[in-house]
């Protein structure tokens, strides 16, 4: 016997309003994808139509940056080291001030 796990993940929207919804615990969720934008849009108040959900397709980033982890170095926009250098910077300006 199997069983069906709860949809979880992105899926093509049923409702045919967006490319990709976001379902979770088997619940559509107003998180939505057309192309590469995100938005919300909460799914209509109607029940899911008839037929199973399609899974979206695993986008593949070719330099495979999809499969960085996103605490490795040089994947946060927000560079650490400029960071703390202007902390210092604020530091060294605002030192024996009061």
């Amino acid at each position: 016997m199997t069983t069906k796990r709860p949809a979880q993940g992105w899926y093509q929207d049923p409702f045919g309003i967006h490319e990709l919804r976001y379902f979770s615990q088997d619940r559509p969720t107003k998180l939505v994808r057309d192309g590469k934008a995100e938005s919300y849009d909460s799914p209509p108040d109607r029940p899911l139509p008839d037929g199973d959900l399609v899974p979206a397709a695993e986008r593949v980033a070719a330099d495979g940056a999809d499969l960085r982890r996103a605490d490795e170095a040089g994947t946060d926009p927000y560079d650490a080291g400029k960071a703390r250098r202007a902390a210092f910077d604020v530091f060294d300006l605002t030192a024996g001030t009061n």
